[in-house]
């Protein structure tokens, strides 16, 4: 397999929009802080592992992600998934789990497994977009409950200034909202001199740079033992997390990204964020959905969210003391109203009842389990069985008596293995003709299961002495007949 590592310098990709990519680029930094420091607590890890993950992974995939304007950064779906290894191996077994996890992506990239998104059915992602928005809503109660009124009002406040200040003449499309709502709430606390928790309540900055790190852990085959379940693990829900939003990403900007490229970019930020202290993280929904609804759109954003967090915290950490919760509560209160899709509820009812069931089983699994992976396999796998019915249900049989000694047997429809059960059903075997004709000209023979029940059928009438013919096989279908078990 032949590794080219693509790193996009494209002009079109990096200064077709310089103003706003950079002030959504500074929301986003802001956005991610709280974030990477709430994460870092949900793995066990100090609060600097996940702010040097945001800031390399952001970094990185500015460069290397096949998606433009896209966030990447520490996520909660993965540090869910950190907590047993940290307790009971440490931080270093995390780092190496990091750099596993990396390797795995871009092998996975190579090896093109985000086809299999093609899978992935538009109820299944209105499903997860559902339950991430709920759980974004939910993930800001904690914080709320810490508020008093004045806080409540704050929020109120930041709500009004995010969906009311685009509307203003002239300079309501220049600057982000979420940046305004920023810079307004901050200045306003400042001037009340009020006592509201601010960002730097969450936790300690770092004081460093990150630097380069080789993981203290022994190189054997029992150290990959303990790492490798994690690393596949935090692989496939990285990936899968990152392709969903690649998809919401698409949807919102009407443009297209590299799929394979993102894998791969994946991979490359999660090796170098391992090797620079940090956690694995993936692409994120919510901060992404910032991101373009600021109005940015190539990776310049992404490489100013990266830069511009990591100077805060190490460089103007003190001014971040002046940022209320309350800011970027509302800016996250935003971000799950931005990514419910209200379609899916205002069309409920129009909707076909399968697409409704799958949509709500996502939303139950991933909120009853906070596996958004969890949710996505079930949805995919209820949409798989849908179909298999409908097809099923489609397969027909018209039967013609052309003359006294032959009956003739017409098929359409998809015949595979869900339909062996009921394709007896069709013909009667005890009817006392000389010859049959099967005509398969509208049907298509899918698996080996299929064929054997095909030929079953013709040996069941040859056994009662009946000649039996079958016509209007497709290349594709006399193929597969022809390969497995011919008549």
């Amino acid at each position: 397999m032949k590794i080219n590592v693509v790193i996009s310098l494209k002009k079109e990709e990096w200064f077709s929009n310089i103003r706003t990519d950079v002030l959504a680029g500074l929301v986003v930094g802001l956005a991610l802080i709280p974030e990477s420091i709430a994460f870092s607590a949900i793995a066990g890890v100090d609060p600097q592992v996940g702010l040097y993950a945001s800031f390399c992974i952001a970094v990185t995939i500015a460069f290397f992600g096949g998606r433009p304007a896209m966030i990447s950064a520490a996520t909660g779906a993965l540090a869910l998934l950190m907590i047993t290894l940290v307790k009971e191996h440490g931080l270093q077994y995390l780092l190496a789990a990091t750099i596993l996890t990396g390797i795995i992506q871009v092998i996975a990239g190579y090896f093109k497994v985000a086809k299999l998104m093609r899978f992935v059915s538009q109820s299944v992602v209105y499903g997860f977009l559902n339950a991430l928005a709920i759980l974004i809503f939910v993930a800001q109660l904690p914080e709320l409950n810490k508020m008093d009124n004045l806080g409540y009002l704050f929020v109120a406040l930041g709500l009004a200034v995010i969906y009311l200040f685009p509307y203003i003449p002239r300079v309501g499309k220049l600057i982000p909202s979420p940046l305004i709502c920023i810079v307004l709430l901050s200045l306003l606390a400042l001037f009340l001199d009020s006592d509201m928790r601010t960002v730097s309540d969450l936790g300690h900055f770092p004081d460093t740079l990150p630097i380069f790190l080789i993981p203290e852990i022994p190189l054997n085959f029992e150290t990959l033992a303990i790492i490798f379940p994690y690393s596949i693990t935090l692989a496939t829900v990285g990936l899968l997390e990152t392709m969903m939003t690649t998809t919401v990403v698409n949807e919102v900007t009407d443009t297209e990204g590299d799929r394979h490229q993102e894998c791969r970019g994946q991979g490359y930020a999660n090796i170098v964020s391992g090797f620079m202290g940090g956690m694995a993280g993936c692409a994120m929904i919510g901060q992404s959905i910032i991101n373009v609804s600021s109005g940015a759109r190539t990776r310049l954003s992404t490489l100013v969210a990266g830069v511009f967090l990591l100077c805060l915290v190490v460089f103007l950490k003190d001014w971040l003391a002046y940022i209320p919760m309350a800011a970027l509560v509302a800016i996250m209160i935003m971000v799950a109203f931005t990514t419910f899709n209200w379609n899916s509820v205002r069309n409920f009812q129009k909707h076909p009842k399968q697409s409704n069931i799958v949509m709500l089983a996502v939303v139950i699994i991933v909120l009853a389990t906070h596996n958004l992976a969890l949710g996505v396999f079930v949805g995919v796998l209820l949409s798989a069985l849908f179909l298999v019915n409908k097809l099923e249900s489609e397969v027909k049989v018209r039967s013609t008596l052309l003359n006294s000694n032959t009956r003739q047997y017409v098929i359409s429809g998809q015949i595979f293995f869900s339909s062996s059960d009921k394709f007896f059903q069709f013909f009667d075997f005890k009817e006392i003709i000389s010859k049959v004709e099967i005509d398969l000209t509208h049907a298509h023979v899918w698996d080996i299961t299929s064929v054997n029940m095909l030929n079953s059928v013709v040996q069941k009438f040859k056994d009662q002495n009946i000649d039996v013919k079958v016509v209007g096989l497709n290349e594709a279908s006399n193929t597969l007949i022809d390969r497995y078990n011919p008549l």
